[in-house]
């Protein structure tokens, strides 16, 4: 989570002028809070996340200390397979997020049937990302979501239509699991090239080679 700080300065003469700073992680936002409020010239000081909420600086730390020790700075990368001759779907995703002081990855594949198209199989992909994160324990947080399907990314911002009935099931659902868990998305396309490690889950799925890993990195 980043945030904003907001804050009354004074100058010469008793006056104040109103700054805001850049977006900032919560341990830099908190360094720069304490140290503006050492200085004695800061006043009506406030953090703004990016959720739209404001903290105190008593807050803040307090919050801080709460959210080290459950997963932030989540990264969620997505991509499914399909295969016609049998209407499977592979299913990939990796996410990445920070718990304490330290970093993980998690990896994890699942295999469906009765599925129709590959585009569906993306839309399902990144419904069984929400569920890990649901199982992680991610609530009330942004997360990046990264995905190759310019499809499912483009409708769910809104920006193309969605004709498709089954597709419709599935924007529905997923739209649903995030307003349950609070999750504010931020969706990004990427290249294939850079969804490669998603996209290997989803094929293994395929073959029938299920994954469900948790690993520490630096």
């Amino acid at each position: 989570m980043k945030y904003q700080i907001e804050m009354q300065y004074k100058i010469t003469g008793n006056r104040k002028v109103l700054f805001k700073s850049d977006w900032l992680d919560a341990e830099m936002a908190l360094l720069t809070g304490e140290q503006l409020e050492k200085s004695g010239r800061a006043t009506d000081l406030s953090f703004i996340d990016e959720m739209n909420s404001s903290w105190s600086l008593k807050e803040l730390r307090k919050l801080s200390a709460e959210i080290e020790e459950e997963p932030h700075d989540i990264e969620v990368y997505f991509d499914g397979g399909f295969n016609k001759d049998t209407n499977e779907a592979g299913l990939g995703a990796i996410i990445y997020y920070k718990q304490g002081k330290k970093n993980f990855r998690l990896r994890g594949n699942e295999l469906i049937e009765q599925m129709d198209t590959n585009n569906e199989a993306e839309y399902a992909a990144l419904y069984y990302a929400l569920n890990l994160l649901e199982e992680l324990g991610v609530h009330h947080l942004p997360v990046e979501i990264k995905g190759d399907s310019q499809v499912v990314l483009k409708q769910l911002e809104g920006e193309w239509p969605c004709f498709e009935e089954n597709l419709n099931r599935w924007l529905d659902r997923i739209e649903e699991k995030m307003k349950e868990l609070g999750i504010e998305p931020r969706y990004e396309a990427l290249p294939r090239k850079e969804n490669k490690e998603a996209d290997r889950l989803a094929t293994q799925a395929l073959e029938g080679t299920i994954i469900n890993s948790t690993i520490e990195i630096n």
